[in-house]
């Protein structure tokens, strides 16, 4: 594309507004303004250049602040959707079908729409990862589109400039004084003392200081970019785990999306408060709730498998170490977090029962049902045995005469059995519940009587790895150093210039507390003569309201 040929003789590239070289408005749209904008210098940014190619396109799209505002609007909201219902972290479900069960049995209609949906996954799923993703490239495109040309023209920014950027800066000024030429070398001396970097060019003085402070929301983009790349890389396998796991004294389980990690509870231990050693600190407490928990951890055992070795086949194990998971002190190996996050006291384990006469009470053999793993026959004494048929762990009631159970954790369990005996080879069906037994085919002439339960304590536990922690703090730290750089300091120009027609000329501009500057141009002029200036700014709002008057 033809380039602009600036009256000076300066080519400047399509779209430039101020002449790189000397300053001078280079379209009417420019020419027409009382003041110039400073924030690019003027300088021709891609996306108001170039617009025919596809790619300009994408450019352009994704170069908006518009765009990039209204992108993370579509993140907050969907954001907002993901917390309607629970996600699927925090259902109690172990696979798919379960998932689906879940959402449909609590939720009903809408439950299955949220799911099918995948907005129970939300944070994970393609789709948001999309948003943060066009969040990135917008933040770069609009990044580049700006920083590349500023950049280029506060390196290549002349001393000596047209008397037309001059006057159309908000503070300028001009006006004839005693020796001009002394006046300039004071000015200059007095910028130097207070830390301004000055250029000269002839009778032409350029002070710039503070200049690094135009990058700081270019370097809060790079920490936010840094930090949602971090975010994405979340949803890749092996860089961030969460997941939970409920282990069981004595129980050996497989931890999750490890390499053949497993893990073995030796003992949980509960500890609470007593009124004799805690009196003073928690007396009113415990009057109040009873109990308060002093401790409670899981001594485990941590065994390395097979990297193919999965939950229920824990062979081949080989014993890494022992110890001992509190709160705030996990177990750590091969970069994963084993945190103590809850616990279950008294689950039950195992119950004990005796298949009975129901008249005589005659004992015909005892059996214990492992609530974790049932087995589906249990042969008794003299040819009786007792067949498990299902077995609900957390047993709610009957819908429609289908018994219905509310999770797997055996909190209430029942069973459907059925009672073989020599004088009933087909069997004998019975419900048996904790507290009740039901016949639903008839009397029965034999039951199951309830002996004894066994406990044990359950710990809940967390397994984390987070391997984008590195890379989300440096983001937050870059994005800080950035809110500090574009916050605490500004950027401040000062043009002094002698006319040839013998009067000086001055101008200032700063990207923001122009108090600042023009402070520093009164201490220069107590000590050089230097005219005076006026904000043009207020100068325009006074004259709106004497015309609105």
């Amino acid at each position: 594309m033809d380039k602009i040929v600036c009256t000076c003789g300066h080519v400047n590239p399509v779209g430039t507004e101020l002449c790189e070289s000397c300053g001078r408005p280079l379209n009417q749209e420019t020419k027409d303004k009382k003041l110039v904008d400073m924030r690019y210098e003027g300088s021709a940014r891609r996306s108001q250049t170039y617009n025919k190619t596809i790619i300009d396109k994408i450019w352009n799209f994704f170069s908006s602040v518009k765009v990039g505002m209204w992108i993370i609007v579509a993140i907050l909201i969907a954001a907002a959707i993901g917390t309607i219902l629970p996600q699927v972290f925090y259902v109690p479900a172990v696979n798919e079908e379960e998932i689906a069960a879940y959402y449909e049995r609590i939720y009903g209609t809408f439950g299955t729409i949220y799911y099918e949906l995948g907005l129970s996954d939300l944070y994970s799923s393609w789709w948001f990862q999309g948003l943060v993703g066009m969040l990135g490239i917008s933040l770069v495109i609009a990044s580049l589109d700006r920083v590349i040309p500023l950049y280029k023209s506060l390196k290549k920014q002349k001393t000596k400039r047209h008397i037309s950027f001059l006057t159309r800066q908000r503070v300028y000024g001009t006006g004839e004084v005693d020796s001009p030429i002394k006046s300039i070398e004071q000015a200059e001396e007095k910028l130097k003392k207070m830390r301004y970097k000055v250029k000269r060019e002839g009778n032409a003085i350029l002070a710039e200081k503070g200049r690094f402070s135009r990058w700081g929301p270019y370097v809060n983009h790079l920490g936010l970019i840094l930090f949602l790349f971090g975010v994405m890389l979340r949803a890749l396998p092996g860089f961030y785990v969460d997941e939970t796991m409920w282990l069981r004294e004595g129980e050996t389980l497989y931890i999750p999306k490890t390499d053949g990690y497993f893990l073995e509870s030796k003992e949980f231990i509960y500890e609470t408060y007593t009124k004799e050693e805690s009196e003073e600190v928690y007396g009113a407490a415990l009057d109040r709730v009873g109990s308060i928990a002093k401790n409670y951890q899981s001594d485990v055992a941590l065994y390395k498998g097979p990297e193919d070795a999965v939950a229920g086949q824990p062979e081949d194990l080989a014993f890494v170490k022992e110890e001992s998971i509190q709160v705030n002190k996990p177990l750590k190996f091969d970069h994963f977090s084993v945190f103590q996050m809850d616990f279950r006291l008294d689950e039950l384990k195992s119950m004990t029962f005796q298949l009975q006469d129901k008249e005589t009470a005659d004992s015909f053999g005892e059996f214990t049902i492992d609530l974790a793993n049932p087995q589906t026959e249990y042969k008794l004494q003299n040819g009786y045995k007792v067949e498990i048929l299902d077995y609900y762990a957390d047993f709610t009631g009957f819908e429609e005469g289908v018994p219905q159970s509310k999770s797997p954790i055996p909190n209430n369990p029942a069973f459907l059995v059925k009672m073989y005996s020599p004088e009933y080879p087909k069997g004998e069906t019975s419900f048996v519940m904790i507290k009740e037994t039901l016949e639903p085919l008839g009397e029965n002439k034999h039951k199951i009587a309830f002996q004894s339960v066994e406990t044990r304590d359950v710990s809940g536990l967390t397994v984390r790895k987070d391997l984008t922690l590195p890379i989300l703090a440096l983001g937050g730290l870059i994005f800080m150093i950035g809110v500090a750089q574009g916050s605490y300091w500004n950027h401040r120009r000062i043009w002094i210039q002698l006319l040839e027609n013998g009067q000086v000329v001055v101008a200032a501009h700063t990207n923001k507390n122009w108090l600042s500057v023009k402070k520093d141009l009164d201490e220069v002029s107590k000590v050089s003569n230097l005219p005076q200036y006026e904000d043009q700014q207020d100068i325009d709002s006074k004259e709106e309201k004497e015309e609105g008057v």
